[in-house]
């Protein structure tokens, strides 16, 4: 990880104070007049939604767009990804800005006129496909950004870097993808980022709210996989054979032991869950597997492989003394979310500036993920959420993101546009 600029750097860019207002107070009312446009473009996304490494429809209209705006524009990169350039009249660092582009497989459950009746297959099963987790909201911000910038383009002081992100809510079973892949495949190579930001929109916070955590923010998400092997018997002679149904029971109950009875939880939080049990297809017939799935959530690298071992202990001891065998076998698709402490409070003025300083909130940490993290790996990374209840209701009320009822107040959207353009140009012009 790069450090972010030194104070020589600081004391240069304090000169271009000045224009550096001028800019601001332009980028103010670019966004005011494309309010209207990122609503559409908002609007049109959430009605055809694609999945992780299918989001074809939406990289055309992206590419399309920051082509016109006269962005270098490579596409195709993890799948769909795209990733854009813009170089601006004056030098200065790179700054890249990212955003997902993929639906969830939800039928979505919000009366709305635009509301998805997208249909597709995820898993071997149909299902309907809706942006569940705002995405569609993120990549509308995005391309308003990307507009306003293009517009004052010979006053930007450095290089903008987008990045429209497939497979966040990761790759169909069986593929690679989201952020991991698109920087296998260059995505933060030259113009290489110094900083990189993100955001998020969500129903926990309200319209004009912004929040922001220093430091590990997000929990990493593990995907866990318990395949419990007995012997087959029927169910009137269960000594004939070796249950797993009753071995994956124990299991499922001895895992539980692992946070509350053997984790430090003051110390650091972790959760361990079984999403799903599945084995036998006939009331009078024990079966001879039994398949479990989960997800483990930590915030620290150590406690995460401690975890780790101690899941593998418990399965498979359990599963040896009943005559079974448990083969457990645990994925890492999501790191740890980190703000750079340093970024987080070089840009905290920003955003209190941008949003008002009441309407800016330090949030604790979210058990959820994102690979937005591993941006973060490479480069110093400020990740912040945008509230989406509308004004006046109760945040803590309204449905969660990935439900059928997720919906937001798109009042919202001119908010996350003025903070990806206000955080790029202070970073830029007055670090």
């Amino acid at each position: 990880m790069r450090p972010i600029r030194s104070a020589l750097c600081l004391a240069l860019a304090v000169q271009t104070l000045p224009a550096l207002a001028d800019v601001r107070g332009d980028l103010d009312r670019i966004a005011d007049r494309l309010e209207p446009k990122v609503i559409e473009w908002r609007r049109d996304i959430h009605e055809h939604p694609e999945l992780g490494n299918r989001e074809v429809r939406t990289a055309a209209l992206i590419a399309d767009h920051l082509k016109r705006l006269g962005y270098e524009v490579r596409t195709g990169v993890a799948k769909t990804g795209i990733v854009a350039v813009l170089r601006g009249g004056k030098p200065g660092p790179v700054v890249a800005l990212r955003a997902d582009m993929d639906a969830l497989p939800v039928t979505e459950d919000v009366d709305l006129p635009f509301a998805s009746k997208v249909r597709a297959t995820y898993g071997g099963k149909e299902t309907g496909v809706m942006h569940a987790c705002g995405h569609d909201t993120h990549v509308a911000m995005l391309m308003g950004a990307a507009e306003a910038l293009a517009e004052v383009k010979d006053r930007i002081p450095g290089t903008v870097k987008l990045i429209f992100q497939p497979a966040e809510e990761g790759p169909p079973p069986g593929e690679e993808g989201g952020a991991a892949l698109m920087l296998k495949e260059g995505a933060f190579d030259a113009p290489v980022p110094e900083v990189v930001f993100g955001l998020h929109i969500g129903s926990m916070l309200n319209a004009g709210q912004i929040g922001y955590r220093p430091g590990a923010t997000l929990a990493s998400a593990d995907v866990l996989k318990i395949v419990v092997k007995g012997k087959q018997t029927h169910g009137s002679a269960p000594w004939g054979g070796i249950d797993p149904i009753v071995v994956a029971s124990q299991i499922v109950l001895g895992l539980q032991t692992i946070v509350s009875r053997q984790v430090n939880i003051p110390n650091e939080p972790a959760v361990v869950t079984i999403g799903g049990i599945d084995g036998g297809i006939r009331f009078n017939i024990i079966p001879d597997k039994v398949t479990m799935v989960g997800t483990v959530r930590t915030f620290n690298e150590a406690l995460r492989d401690d975890i780790h071992m101690r899941i593998r202990r418990t399965a498979e001891n359990i599963a040896e003394a009943s005559g079974a065998t448990a083969e457990v076998t645990i994925d890492k698709p999501y790191d740890v979310t980190v703000n750079d402490p340093v970024l987080t409070t070089r840009m905290l003025p920003t955003l209190k500036r941008v949003a008002g300083a009441d309407n800016v909130q330090l949030r604790d940490r979210l058990m959820g993920a994102e690979d937005f993290s591993f941006f973060a790996q490479k480069a110093p990374g400020l990740f912040l959420f945008i509230g989406g209840t509308p004004a006046g209701q109760d945040a803590a009320k309204m449905p969660y993101n990935h439900s059928p009822k997720f919906s937001i107040d798109e009042s919202a959207l001119k908010l996350g546009v003025r903070t990806l353009l206000h955080l790029t140009m202070d970073y830029m012009g007055a670090k």
